[in-house]
C-alpha cells in the first residue's frame, strides 16, 4: 500500500452535541496536526464543517486532496464515516484520529470507506505516514492490508511537547465565537500540558495518556501566547486551556504565572484542574487568579463519597467545599461538573444534586449522565457483566442513558438530567455569580452582559441535548416547571437584590415603577415570575405557582412552543411564541409594553456603543 501524498485536508465533523461539545470549539488538534505536516507536503487544509455553508464535497472538489484526516469522538460516529464515503468514492485516502477511533480500530476499518487509523497522538504518527506514504511498520497505526487488519505497535507518548510547533491558526477559515462569552473578547484555545494522573474509571485520559502527564516549559508557552495575541492583532482575549489538569504541576504553573504578570497581556484564561490540586495550593491559586486565570472547571461528579470512592476520583466531599471556598474568595469563576446515574442512585437522591451545589457556591454546573466511554474501566465492567443495551456510538454524549444499573429507566434519568440544570440555573445562581465577580472588578455587571450570560445558559441547553428533547417536548417541560417549583422557597428567600449586582440605574429609570409576571405554561400548569419595581430598585423577584392579578405587564410563554423554537435555530420562530402585545388587556398595559422595550432598548444601545468606544480608545477597532 503505497500513496503520494501532496494535498491533506483535515476535518472536524459538524454535528456536536452533548456536554463535551462546549470544550472542542476550536479543533487545536487539527492545527497541531497541519503544523507538523505541513512542510511536508505541497499544502494542506483544515475545515470544521459546523461553520461551513458549502458541502463536504465541495471541498474535496476545489482542493484535490490525496488523503483526508478526520477527526472523530463518539458522537461524531456516523458523520464521520459519512464523510469518510464520499472521500473514498472521490478515490482518496481516508485516516480517522481522535480518542474514537483509537478506542475501536477494528470496529472503524470494518467499513469500506475507513483506510488507516491513527491511534493515540498524531502528529509525529502523521507527519511519518505523509513521509513515506505508506502505513507498514509506522508506530500507532492501524490499518488494512490483504484483507486483513494490522495493528502497528503503540508510539511512545511524546516527552518533550517544546518539540512540537506551535498549533496551525494561520490555516484557520473561521473567526472562531464561543456562546459561553458574552465579554466581546475574542477566543482562542492553547494545549499547555498533556494527560492526567488521575485515574478516574469513567475518563478517556487513563488509556490515551496512561494516567501521566507531560508537560511544555512556561517559555515556550508565552511565545506561543505572544504569538497568539499577535493573530488576533493585540484585541483582548479569553483562551481556554484544553489541559485535562492543568495544575498537573505546580512549580511550573507558579513560574508562568511569574511570567503572565511580567507581560501583562491582555489575556483571560479558563482551565480545567482536580479538586485536590486547589485545596493543596491556595496561595498558588490566589498567583494564578491575579495572573488572569480567572475561571476553573472541576469534576465534583457526585455529593457522596461512596460514589467518588467507586470511580477510583481520589478526592473527599470535604475537598470540595474547600476547593470553591477558595475560589470564591479569589473571585475566581467557578464551575463544576456532576455525573448522575452512577450504580445506585436513585430519583431523590439525583434531585439533591443541583441543591449540594448550590449550597457549595458553584457559580455554574453541568449535569451529565454518566457515560460509559469504550476503553474506559468504566465500559469494560459494564461489558463485562452485559449491562450495555445501546450500541449506536451517537448516543454516547453524557445526556442519553446506554447501560442498565439501578432501577430508573432510561427516559427518567434524561428527565432527570434536565431537572438538574433547570434546577440549578435559577436567578439567585445568576446573582451570585455577578456578586463574587464584582469583587474583582469592583464594578456591577451591565444589564447587557447579564442578558447575555442568560442567553447564553439557554444556548448551551439547547446544543448540549440537540437531539434529545426532540418529539418529547411537553414532557421536558413539565419537568423544567417541576424544577422551578422545586426551587420556589429558595428563590423567594433571595438574600441578593438585583440593582445591587447589576447596573440597572438608566434601565429602570425609564420603566419606572412595574409589577412584571412573566407566565410559563405547559399543559395545564402555570409558574409565573414576580418582577416589582420602582424607578430606583427591583424590590423583589418572586416565582408563584398560577399568576396573579395586579401585573402591569402580563408576558405569557408557551413553554412548549419556546422549547420547539429552540430545536428550530430560527430566532424569528422564537419572537412568534413569546407574545407581548397580544396578552395584554388594555391601553396602560400597551404603553407599559412599549415602556419596557424602550427601557431594554436604550439601555442595551448605551452598553453596545461603551463597549465600542472602549474598543476603539485601546486602539484595536476592525
Amino acid at each position: 500500500m503505497i500513496y503520494k501524498i501532496l494535498r491533506v485536508l483535515l476535518v472536524k465533523p459538524k454535528g456536536r452535541k452533548g456536554l463535551g461539545f462546549a470544550a472542542d470549539v476550536i479543533p487545536i488538534g487539527l492545527e497541531y496536526i497541519a503544523a507538523s505536516i505541513e512542510k511536508e507536503v505541497d499544502y494542506v487544509h483544515i475545515i470544521d464543517m459546523e461553520f461551513e455553508k458549502h458541502s463536504f464535497q465541495h471541498f474535496l472538489t476545489i482542493f484535490q486532496p490525496d488523503l483526508v484526516g478526520i477527526t472523530m469522538s463518539a458522537t461524531d460516529h456516523n458523520e464521520g464515516l459519512h464523510l469518510a464515503k464520499l472521500a473514498k468514492d472521490n478515490g482518496i485516502t481516508t485516516v480517522l484520529g481522535g480518542y474514537h477511533p483509537t478506542a475501536i480500530p477494528d470496529e472503524l476499518l470494518s467499513h469500506p470507506q475507513v483506510d488507516i487509523i491513527v491511534r493515540g497522538e498524531g502528529e509525529l504518527t502523521m507527519k511519518e505516514l505523509v513521509q513515506k506514504g505508506s502505513p507498514d511498520g509506522i508506530l500507532g497505526i492501524s490499518y488494512k492490508k490483504d484483507g486483513k487488519i494490522i495493528h502497528n505497535p503503540d508510539r511512545p507518548l511524546i516527552e518533550n511537547l517544546d518539540s512540537l510547533p506551535f498549533p496551525a491558526r494561520h490555516l484557520r477559515r473561521y473567526k472562531y465565537r464561543d456562546y459561553m462569552i458574552n465579554n466581546g473578547k475574542e477566543v482562542d484555545g492553547i494545549t499547555m500540558s498533556r494527560g492526567c494522573w488521575g485515574r478516574c474509571s469513567f475518563c478517556c485520559e487513563p488509556y490515551m495518556s496512561k494516567s501521566r502527564m507531560r508537560f511544555r516549559s512556561p517559555e515556550n508557552i508565552m511565545n506561543e501566547l505572544f504569538e497568539i495575541v499577535s493573530f488576533h492583532k493585540g484585541k483582548s482575549l479569553q483562551i481556554f486551556a484544553t489541559d485535562p489538569h492543568f495544575i498537573g504541576d505546580p512549580k511550573r504553573i507558579d513560574d508562568l504565572c511569574d511570567l503572565l504578570q511580567q507581560h501583562k497581556l491582555d489575556i483571560t484564561f479558563s482551565v480545567m484542574t482536580r479538586v485536590d490540586s486547589i485545596v493543596g495550593h491556595p496561595e498558588l491559586v490566589k498567583r494564578m487568579c491575579d495572573s488572569g486565570i480567572l475561571s476553573y472547571e472541576l469534576g465534583f461528579e457526585s455529593p457522596n463519597q461512596e460514589d467518588l470512592n467507586n470511580v477510583k476520583k481520589g478526592t473527599t466531599v470535604e475537598m470540595q467545599e474547600k476547593a470553591v471556598k477558595i475560589l470564591r474568595n479569589n473571585s475566581a469563576n467557578v464551575s463544576g461538573t456532576f455525573v448522575i446515574g452512577l450504580p445506585g442512585h436513585d430519583e431523590e437522591e439525583i434531585k439533591q444534586f443541583p441543591i449540594y451545589a448550590k449550597k457549595i457556591g458553584l457559580m455554574n454546573c453541568a449535569f451529565g449522565i454518566v457515560t460509559p466511554f469504550i476503553g474506559t474501566e468504566f465500559y469494560e465492567k459494564l461489558e463485562k457483566d452485559d449491562l450495555i443495551f445501546e450500541r449506536d456510538w451517537t448516543k454516547y454524549d453524557e445526556m442519553h442513558s446506554v447501560f442498565k444499573l439501578n432501577p430508573l429507566t432510561a427516559k427518567r434519568l434524561e428527565e432527570l438530567e434536565t431537572y438538574c440544570m433547570a434546577r440549578f440555573w435559577t436567578i439567585n445562581t445568576l446573582l451570585d455569580r455577578a456578586e463574587v465577580l464584582q469583587k474583582r472588578t469592583g464594578k456591577k455587571t451591565s444589564l447587557k452582559d447579564f442578558i447575555c450570560d442568560i442567553i447564553a445558559k439557554a444556548k448551551f441547553a439547547r446544543n448540549a441535548g440537540y437531539d434529545l428533547r426532540n418529539g418529547e417536548i411537553e414532557d421536558y417541560a413539565k419537568v423544567v416547571l417541576d424544577a422551578i417549583i422545586d426551587a420556589e422557597m429558595e428563590e423567594n428567600g433571595r438574600k441578593i437584590s438585583m440593582h445591587d449586582v447589576i447596573k440597572m440605574s438608566r434601565f429602570l429609570k425609564i420603566l419606572g415603577p412595574q409589577v412584571i409576571q412573566i407566565a410559563l405554561k405547559c399543559d395545564n400548569q402555570i409558574v409565573s415570575y414576580v418582577i416589582k419595581t420602582t424607578s430606583k430598585k427591583v424590590e423583589f423577584i418572586k416565582t408563584i405557582s398560577g399568576k396573579q392579578n395586579n401585573a402591569t405587564m402580563d408576558i405569557n410563554i408557551n413553554l412548549d412552543e419556546v422549547i420547539y423554537s429552540f430545536n428550530s435555530y430560527s430566532p424569528l420562530n422564537r419572537l412568534n411564541y413569546i407574545s407581548l402585545l397580544k396578552q395584554v388587556r388594555n391601553v396602560e398595559g400597551i404603553l407599559n409594553v412599549l415602556r419596557l422595550c424602550s427601557a431594554l432598548t436604550m439601555d442595551l444601545s448605551c452598553s453596545f456603543l461603551k463597549d465600542k468606544f472602549t474598543v476603539i480608545k485601546n486602539g484595536v477597532y476592525q
